[in-house]
């Protein structure tokens, strides 16, 4: 698959520096991609892009289908005549942080908004597109509008403490509902659409400049989420439709009780005797909507760690079989080529690794993993094939910066200095250029490893409940500067080989959603 050496950037939308109190696919994307491209930079990576749960995870989705909606850009719909343009853009952006709950409260009743605009002001051709969206994508779309405007009416409760004839989706009453909440199911339809609108906008002005995005699949789903409660027979839960079993991994090094992740684990004796449908419509949508698919926790199709539900800690736990090579048979069957990489990080035995690469899927390689041990070495580039990643760190890591100074023991600090030629312009660069020069076909820096930021600019720590994801980037930081140097850094290291010049102007990057309202339309909308 990495037939090109190639070097990207890690961070996603929600870090973007937007009006809005969080990132979303207006103007400042578009900036970050315009840098990127100055930088020489192929490769856009993201976290992935659905509803957030619990903790304001994106790893822990109300929907493996669905779109964040605090990624829909304002100011966006305010060009298509939905909103009025000074209302689009002014929340307070007091710090530079994510707020989630404050950022719901400014944008959700926006959102509403423009959504009543649009049903009464839409021009037909857009109608038709909406039309057109809602019938291709109705096998997720439907069950997750309703499990979404219930979610609401029940004060965003778990769906098995719902009524019963809700919580097991009785037909009868499914059917009242579905009647009964007509227009807030139109509005949460609406904000799907615009949603993927602009993020199809969004990629498509990444493709006119050679760039493709990497997104990123969780292998589980959360319990409270719209797949469990349509899908209860593909996971195994009691009759009572609680779990029997959830997920995690066991106790190691960094954690004597391991992590209870507890998500409910799949039936794949169920998922297998419906040739894994909901799988293969679940990596068909994956690779729709990203050029690239990263699979967290890959290492749970081969074996993956199961723990009593009623256990608090992962410590009692067991390792089960997964699904393995028949199942990435039935996706290459129904999808032809896999564009995947695997995160094959941790506990990771030959049996994994075996699966992956008859499977060709190249894995990943962390440099900042590679100094604590001389079995760490696998994470230094002169262990390394063409066919992997290489990261200076992911989102679940400190930056460089902040695991120099507040993590790296003094070893490990001697043994990088060793390895590494660690100049002037900081151990952030002595690792990018490690990375860069390596033989991994395809390189990933996060931003923050580019800024050289310390660890208050850390996306997620794995073992904190509260206070991940909410990092955003100053307006600005990403100088034409930076933009230069990266990019003699990609000359050198043969990493531009498929880059492609822009052949459409910046103001043209609406594509068809600025086609959606006639003039009149607009100003009756606004």
């Amino acid at each position: 698959m990495l037939a090109d050496r190639s070097s990207g950037i890690l961070l996603h939308p929600t870090s973007l520096p937007s009006r809005g109190g969080i990132g979303d696919f207006g103007p400042a994307a578009y900036d970050f991609v315009d840098w990127l491209a100055a930088a020489k930079q192929t490769l856009w990576q993201i976290l992935p892009l659905q509803p957030v749960g619990a903790g304001n995870s994106p790893y822990s989705s109300t929907s493996a289908f669905a779109g964040n909606v605090l990624m829909i850009s304002l100011e966006r719909l305010a060009d298509w005549g939905l909103l009025d343009r000074d209302q689009a853009g002014d929340f307070p952006d007091e710090d530079t942080l994510v707020d989630f709950e404050r950022v719901r409260d400014y944008k959700l009743p926006q959102l509403h908004q423009a959504a009543a605009n649009f049903r009464h002001f839409a021009s037909q051709p857009a109608r038709q597109r909406y039309d057109a969206f809602c019938r291709n994508n109705d096998w997720w779309l439907e069950d997750y509008v309703l499990f979404s405007v219930l979610r609401d009416r029940f004060d965003e409760q778990a769906w098995n403490t719902w009524p019963r004839e809700i919580a097991r989706r009785d037909p009868g009453t499914i059917a009242e509902l579905r009647d009964e909440l007509h227009e807030e199911l139109e509005a949460a339809r609406f904000m799907q659409f615009a949603f993927f609108t602009q993020w199809g906008d969004l990629r498509a002005y990444c493709a006119d400049r050679g760039i493709r995005i990497i997104g990123d699949v969780s292998i589980f789903v959360s319990y409270d989420s719209a797949d469990v409660w349509t899908h209860p027979a593909l996971f195994r839960l009691k009759n009572d439709l609680s779990p029997v079993v959830v997920s995690g991994v066991p106790p190691d090094a960094f954690s004597e009780t391991g992590q209870r992740w507890g998500n409910p684990l799949y039936d794949w004796d169920a998922l297998k005797a419906r040739g894994y449908d909901w799988w293969i419509g679940r990596m068909r949508w994956a690779v729709e909507t990203c050029d690239i698919v990263r699979i967290d926790h890959f290492r749970g199709f081969e074996a993956y760690w199961e723990i009593p539900a009623k256990e608090p800690t992962a410590v009692h736990g067991r390792w089960v079989q997964g699904p393995n090579e028949t199942f990435f048979q039935a996706l290459r069957g129904a999808l032809g080529k896999l564009p995947f990489i695997a995160e094959d990080l941790g506990y990771i035995t030959r049996e994994v690794h075996d699966l992956r690469k008859a499977l060709g899927i190249p894995g990943m390689k962390i440099l900042q993993f590679g100094f604590g041990n001389k079995g760490a070495h696998i994470y230094l580039p002169h262990r390394y094939e063409p066919d992997c990643v290489v990261y200076t760190g992911t989102h679940d890591n400190d930056t460089i910066v902040g695991w120099w100074n507040a993590i790296a023991t003094d070893e490990e600090k001697d043994l990088a200095s060793n390895y590494l030629n660690i100049g002037e312009d900081g151990v952030h660069w002595a690792f990018i250029r490690a990375a860069l020069t390596s033989v991994a076909n395809w390189c990933v820096i996060p931003v923050q490893d580019v800024l050289g930021l310390d660890s208050s600019a850390r996306m997620n720590v794995p073992s904190e409940v509260t206070g991940s994801w909410t990092w955003r980037l100053q307006a600005g930081v990403l100088a034409p500067e930076l933009a230069a140097k990266m990019a003699a850094l990609v000359e050198i290291t043969d990493r531009d080989g498929g880059i492609q010049q822009p052949s459409v102007q910046r103001e043209q990057s609406s594509g068809e959603a600025g086609k959606h309202f006639t003039a009149q339309q607009r100003l009756a909308a606004g």
